[in-house]
């Protein structure tokens, strides 16, 4: 629970709450909320607020925006993974993991 309520994943969209939550969970839930943060548009300061989610909510209007915001937050975490120096290391399974965790949260809309 610690993961999910620091990301308030009962209040996202289904699928955009499991993407957001695995990155807590391999990531922290600061940078999770960030990443989120910068899709939507709004200051990042890794916490998930009213705002936050006001821009969520905007962005998820159709079964189509939310599956978009998806494919936008797995692309910012791949970006996040392939700036760090040991991405030549771990890169493939991080990339294999997002791939999963994508297509989990695809079909969860």
């Amino acid at each position: 629970r610690k993961y999910w309520d620091a990301i308030k994943g009962d209040d996202l969209p289904a699928g955009v709450d499991y993407c957001v939550f695995d990155c807590a969970v391999n990531s922290g839930p600061g940078r999770a909320a960030k990443m989120l943060q910068e899709v939507v548009g709004v200051k990042p300061d890794g916490g998930i607020g009213p705002i936050t989610l006001a821009a969520v909510k905007s962005h998820c209007i159709t079964p189509e925006d939310t599956k978009a915001l998806i494919a936008q937050y797995a692309d910012k975490r791949l970006q996040f993974w392939q700036g760090l120096t040991t991405f030549a290391t771990f890169g493939r399974g991080w990339t294999r993991r997002g791939n999963e965790v994508k297509d989990a949260a695809l079909a969860m809309v």
